[in-house]
Order: C-alpha cells, then structure tokens, then sequence
C-alpha cells in the first residue's frame, strides 16, 4: 500500500464515531444498512451517512443495494493490506532506534 493510500485510511480511521460504525457492520452477520447502524449510535441519520461515505472512500466498507437500501460490509482484503503496511511501518521504525 502507497503512503498516500495509508494516510487516507488512516484519516478516516482517526475518527471514533467510525470506529464504532466499523465495530457495528462487523458485528453483524449480514450486510448492514445505514438505519442499522443509525439504531445503535445517538447521532442523526444524516451524520451517520456522512460518516459511512468517508469509510466508504478510504476503502474500508463496500457498498451493496438491497432493494432501495444501501447496505455496507467490512472490505476484508483491504484491512489485511492496512495491516502489512503498519507492520511494515513499525518495523522501519523500530529498526531505525
């Protein structure tokens, strides 16, 4: 993964409102529509959305049209790629001490 890439994912990771929507679609079995998630946090359906469309950009969830809802599931490959890169990061930087 390209440094730029990396920063990206990070950015959207730096945020704890999307940590918790992350901890929520992976929770589910299934796909997980926007309401879902709307269920279990204390936030507008607008912000939620918002913050589902910066995960959305940076990779980390993938959109899927069930009828007219969109529903979202944890984009498995790209999380183990974020996960070589930081080992790889650490190691350089552990290494250079």
């Amino acid at each position: 993964m390209q440094d730029e890439e990396l920063a990206n994912v990070m950015r959207a990771l730096g945020h704890p409102v999307r940590l918790n929507i992350l901890r929520i679609i992976s929770a589910r079995t299934k796909e997980c529509c926007c309401a879902d998630v709307t269920k279990c946090l204390p936030l507008a359906q607008s912000t939620v959305s918002q913050h589902i469309k910066v995960l959305l950009e940076a990779g980390l969830i993938e959109s899927r049209s069930k009828g007219t809802k969109n529903c979202y599931v944890l984009m498995q490959e790209k999380f183990a790629l974020v996960e070589t890169s930081i080992e790889c990061l650490t190691g350089i930087l552990l290494r250079s001490k």
